[in-house]
């Protein structure tokens, strides 16, 4: 090559070097540098410090919407995936017949009250009966009592009466007069004694009416009571009729219109509840430095990636595929080592947009923090700088080197 080709090419390269060198170029790459430094250390710090998958839900607790009582179906007040408030009505059934028998019931405790009432107001009477009974034989002793003490002084009359008759002081008929006297005491005494012992008895015959008064009044009362449990459970029944929101939620699998007969138990409809969690299936792998209460960064694929907060609430004491319907028998003798999910459950620390309605199924990515030192962006971005300055001034020594090198 001739001496001006080889000048010639020299030049050109020189050229091309200062371009590199030239601080339009230095500038703008140091600064595209830099963003990608961030970036790529961003997403270190971030891979290095949390666990993430894919494998993860929105999750609810769904409440099932069943009738307490069968019938026919009234009306319905909701519409699918209305938003629907706690205690709102939802259905109704017609409450005819319930209202009818909540009526008899009533009619049913009010003649239990009369009866209770009647017999309470007859063991009052049986009562007064007993302290009367007691009464008479008070007086009827009393009487005894006085018919002894007749008798005494009829039989002290009468030996007087003896003594004077052997003198003949006295008269015969005088003397047969005390002795009738007498054998009258003694037998009005008799007669006393008897009528005592009857009215004792009349008392025990009264306390026995009373016992049985007492029995009768205690069943009247259990009847009354029974007829008033009676009717409560008839009034349940009629307000059974009107079905209301367990909870604030969305309606889902609505399966019940006006005209339908519905028995206890059967599924209405379902509440989705508006504050939902999250599921996600984390490998066993990814658990050993995870525990509730680390937070949690949750992108929802529904609402394009959006990120909010939240934080570990609980992990699962088990693999989800030891609580499934058919759970693998490892036993046989083929093994073969599987990765093992565990189900975490995470709770929203931030409100959900109120303008979407987010149920179970929908897909979501969370991120759990396990570990308490992480780099602040700030620092990332002075480490992404101080990187970047060093790539220029290492790629600006080397230009320079080559550019020596080039006009030797």
């Amino acid at each position: 090559m001739s001496k001006e080709n080889t000048a010639a090419a020299l030049n050109a390269n020189g050229k091309r070097l200062d371009k590199l060198n030239s601080p339009w170029f230095v500038r703008p790459a140091a600064a595209v540098l830099a963003v990608l430094l961030y970036f790529g250390l961003h997403y270190l710090n971030f891979a290095l410090t949390h666990e993430t998958t894919d494998d993860a839900f929105i999750a609810a607790n769904v409440v099932s919407v069943a009738p307490r009582v069968a019938g026919q179906v009234s009306s319905v007040q909701v519409l699918d995936n209305e938003m629907v408030r706690s205690n709102e009505l939802l259905v109704e059934i017609d409450p005819s017949n319930y209202a009818t028998t909540a009526s008899q019931k009533q009619a049913s405790v009010e003649a239990e009250e009369a009866n209770y009432k009647a017999m309470l107001a007859g063991l009052n009477l049986m009562g007064e009966k007993v302290a009367t009974a007691k009464a008479t034989a008070d007086q009827s002793k009393a009487d005894a009592e006085a018919a002894k003490a007749t008798d005494m002084l009829a039989q002290t009359d009468f030996k007087r009466m003896e003594r004077l008759r052997q003198e003949n002081t006295v008269s015969e008929q005088e003397f047969d007069a005390a002795q009738a006297a007498v054998r009258k005491a003694d037998a009005d005494l008799v007669a006393a004694r008897q009528k005592a012992v009857a009215d004792e008895s009349k008392i025990n015959e009264a306390k026995a009416t009373v016992t049985a008064t007492e029995a009768a009044v205690g069943m009247a009362l259990a009847q009354y009571r029974q007829a008033q449990a009676n009717e409560k459970t008839a009034r349940l029944d009629l307000s059974y009729t009107k079905i209301y929101a367990p909870c604030d939620g969305y309606v889902t699998s609505k399966a019940v219109e006006p005209g339908d007969y519905v028995q206890i138990g059967q599924t209405l409809m379902s509440i989705v509840p508006t504050n939902v969690f999250v599921f996600a299936n984390y490998k066993e792998s990814q658990l050993e430095y995870m525990h509730p209460g680390q937070p949690v960064s949750i992108e929802i694929d529904a609402l394009g990636g959006q990120t909010f907060r939240g934080r570990v609430d609980s992990i699962q004491a088990g693999s989800g595929a030891a609580f499934s319907l058919l759970p693998p028998e490892n036993a046989t003798g083929n093994y073969v080592k599987v990765v093992q999910r565990v189900p975490v459950k995470i709770l929203f620390d931030e409100v959900l947009p109120g303008d979407h309605a987010f149920g179970p199924g929908l897909s979501v990515e969370p991120s759990v923090r396990v570990s308490k030192f992480t780099l602040p962006a700030w620092v990332i971005g002075i480490v992404a700088a101080v990187l970047s300055g060093a790539a220029v001034v290492l790629f600006q020594f080397l230009l320079q080197r080559k550019m020596n090198q080039a006009a030797q």
